[in-house]
């Protein structure tokens, strides 16, 4: 199976891309978000998810181990194919999906591309719990809402250590709480 490639972009689309790897062009569906990121690259580095059918290898591939993970996770649901997954990664960043999982939002979820609400609700049912087990889609210019919270409160003058502490409670009290309740949550208690 192929789980990484890293090659010179032959041809990008906002759906698939092709990546030269020592002379050997392999084709890749990608999201629009990992398209996004790849314009104005040369070089590619892709996580491969390869899916296998009777008629077809197709590969999926992400610019994180993260966005892999959750895609894995969403074809792990009944009646969610690899194409529908991919659709729902194009219409919501990784850390909003997660989110909208963790708090059973379906609403958020039915606004993806191809999401009914039976596919939102089942979403919902049989990847909440499993949501914490993927790590941090952390990446150039994308910020967690911890890193966000923290961040806010360093430009403040708050110290590196006062501010981790304080995000970090906050988030094991909330774990989907939104940036500006966070901020909020995170002064008050510091000036007491």
């Amino acid at each position: 199976m192929i789980g990484y490639l890293k090659g010179k972009i032959i041809s990008a689309k906002p759906t698939q891309v092709i990546v030269d790897v020592n002379g050997v062009g392999y084709e890749v569906a990608i999201s629009i978000a990992a398209f996004e990121e790849l314009q104005g690259k040369d070089i590619a580095e892709l996580f491969i998810h390869t899916h296998v059918r009777e008629d077809a290898i197709a590969l999926f591939g992400f610019t994180n181990e993260a966005d892999k993970e959750i895609f894995e996770l969403l074809i792990s649901v009944n009646g969610i194919g690899p194409k529908l997954a991919l659709s729902i990664q194009s219409g919501i960043k990784t850390d909003d999906l997660k989110t909208a999982i963790q708090i059973g939002d379906v609403g958020r979820l039915v606004a993806a591309p191809g999401v009914g609400k039976k596919i939102a609700e089942r979403l919902v049912l049989e990847l909440r719990g499993k949501m914490d087990t993927i790590s941090s889609s952390k990446t150039d210019g994308q910020y967690t809402v911890r890193g966000e919270g923290i961040s806010a409160l360093l430009s403040l003058g708050y110290n590196q250590k006062a501010a981790e502490k304080v995000v970090r409670d906050a988030l094991e009290e909330e774990p989907a709480i939104t940036i500006e309740n966070l901020l909020r949550v995170c002064l008050k208690k510091l000036s007491s």
